[in-house]
C-alpha cells in the first residue's frame, strides 16, 4: 500500500478531474480557480505521499516522466498551445506532482507563470475553443497505456 498523508489534500483526493489511475501515479484535469482562465492544465500526480522527486527510484523517475511527457503530447495535439508549461514545485501541496500547463500568447498571464499576476483580462471566446476541444484531449490522456 502506498504512503499517505492524512493531512494532505493529493493523498485524500484525487485533486481535480479523474481521467486516469494507474499503479503508481492518476493524471487529473485541474478544476476550480486553476481551470477558470487555464483550462488545459493537468496534473500527473503520484500516488504515494512523497513530496520530492528524488524520493522516487530511476525507475520510478522515468515512469513518472514518461507519463508526463505522454501527456504533455496529448495537450500540445489536441488544445494546440502557443507553449507547455511544466511544473514541479510542491511549495503548496508537499506531495509529488507535475503540472501539465497548456499556454497561449492571448492568455490573461502570458508570458508570466499561471500564478503570477495577470497581464490583461481573459479572452472568453478563446478560452471557449479551448474548453470545447477538453473532452477530446480528456479522452486520449484516458486512453493513454504506460
Amino acid at each position: 500500500m502506498a504512503p499517505v498523508a492524512a493531512d494532505c489534500p493529493l493523498c485524500r483526493e484525487d485533486g481535480g478531474l479523474l481521467l486516469a489511475r494507474h499503479g503508481q501515479f492518476r493524471v487529473i484535469r485541474a478544476t476550480g480557480p486553476d481551470a477558470e482562465h487555464f483550462p488545459g492544465f493537468y496534473r500527473v500526480v503520484w500516488n504515494a505521499h512523497v513530496a520530492e522527486w528524488s524520493d522516487l527510484s530511476e525507475a520510478d523517475q522515468a515512469l513518472c516522466m514518461r507519463a508526463v511527457s505522454a501527456v504533455e503530447r496529448v495537450v500540445r495535439q489536441h488544445l494546440r498551445p502557443t507553449k507547455v508549461n511544466l511544473a514541479a514545485l510542491g511549495n503548496v501541496v508537499p506531495h509529488l506532482h507535475w503540472h501539465v500547463v497548456a499556454r497561449y500568447d492571448w492568455d490573461s498571464h502570458f508570458p508570466a507563470p499561471v500564478w503570477a499576476a495577470a497581464q490583461r483580462g481573459p479572452d472568453g471566446a478563446r478560452l471557449a475553443a479551448v474548453r470545447a476541444a477538453l473532452p477530446a484531449c480528456d479522452a486520449a490522456i484516458a486512453a493513454l497505456r504506460f
